[in-house]
């Protein structure tokens, strides 16, 4: 098992260009973990300096791996701190006084260079089939020859790398994130960063900074060649890294998923809430898993509770399970296929509500 002592002194030997310190003294590396025979940290730097650190991420990740016993390293290099919060005491507040101590709805800054429409697609509840959603409807929208990205935003259960038979950390070339291209689609993944069975140990503010790098400094287009859609799978709730999303880059809609029980209903409530809060429409709502074993209609009629689209239901079909497992989504592994038609009309119906 790698020392962790050895560890912190191959990083200390590593100097930050700015102040000449050690990336430990400096105080650049966050997270730190030592396990089995990995390591694994993030490099927090400002924005605008991620071209000035990539060469020293890459010379950690280098030392490390010289490392006796060390057969796996992961360094992720990000920007643009989140600045720590005031909690506030609300326990002797009037309602009308916590009202005014929520915190605002953030503003967006810009989308990402190149991008001409940013997808949300998701759900207040976990296990509802977000990702499967996500990588179809992406692959859907791919088969109406639009220039399609899809950003695993779940960097604690990243999905996407598995679901897409992806693997392999993305390349930098001048400072920028190249996305892997795999059927038709342009992906990033925190997950292609670790081991699928590594578990990403970050608070909030460091799980927010991993998406940020992911949406701002990968090359998602070019000049010549913009990206149509960037669908940003998100993980389920209405926590950190929604609000982090809702702040970098102005959402052209959102997508909501659910199965048909109330116990995920009430939770697409809430996601729902939370988009209008951020003036985000919800372009329509899913039923995912329909059938016999958890009912159907629930997202229907929760659809028309809200006011919103309902775009249709997915049948509960051991295939999109087998096609997701397998790295193949059912729509691209049987593209005439009951499943693959009903997200075809999904992709119809986001593409003419976003002008595509």
């Amino acid at each position: 098992m790698p020392d962790k002592a050895a560890v912190i002194a191959a990083l200390d030997a590593i100097l930050d260009p700015k102040s000449g310190q050690g990336l430990m003294a400096a105080g650049l590396v966050q997270g730190l973990t030592v396990a089995d025979d990995r390591a694994g940290f993030v490099i927090e730097v400002p924005a605008g300096d991620t071209r000035l650190y990539a060469p020293v991420r890459d010379a950690a990740e280098a030392a490390l791996k010289a490392l006796p016993g060390m057969a796996r390293v992961s360094v992720v290099l990000t920007a643009e701190a989140v600045a720590a919060t005031r909690p506030v005491r609300t326990a002797s507040l009037s309602p009308q006084a916590v009202d005014q101590t929520r915190a605002k709805a953030p503003a967006p800054t810009d989308r990402p260079a190149h991008v001409r429409r940013v997808l949300a697609v998701a759900s207040g509840k976990g296990g509802v089939g977000k990702s499967t959603v996500s990588v179809n409807l992406a692959a859907a929208l791919a088969a109406r020859g639009l220039s399609v990205g899809l950003l695993d935003a779940d960097v604690h259960g990243p999905s996407i790398p598995t679901m897409l038979g992806l693997s392999g950390k993305p390349e930098y070339v001048d400072g920028m994130m190249q996305p892997h291209l795999t059927r038709g689609l342009k992906a990033m993944s925190v997950g292609l960063l670790t081991r699928a069975e590594d578990a990403m140990v970050w608070r909030g503010p460091m799980a927010s900074q991993a998406l940020t790098q992911m949406l701002t400094q990968t090359r998602w287009g070019t000049e010549d060649a913009p990206l149509d859609i960037l669908v940003v799978d998100l993980p389920p709730g209405t926590g950190d890294i929604q609000l982090t999303l809702i702040q970098k880059t102005p959402l052209d809609g959102a997508v909501i998923v659910t199965t048909p029980q109330e116990v995920a209903l009430a939770d697409a409530r809430r996601a729902h809430a939370l988009f209008q809060k951020v003036n985000v429409p919800t372009l329509g709502l899913i039923e995912n898993m329909s059938g016999d074993v958890f009912g159907r209609g629930g997202g229907e009629a929760e659809a028309g509770r809200l006011g919103v689209s309902f775009l249709g239901d997915v049948p509960l079909d051991a295939a999109v399970r087998t096609g997701g497992d397998a790295g193949a989504p059912v729509v691209l592994a049987d593209p005439n296929g009951a499943v693959a038609l009903r997200f075809a009309g999904f992709a119809e119906a986001v593409s003419e509500k976003l002008g595509l």
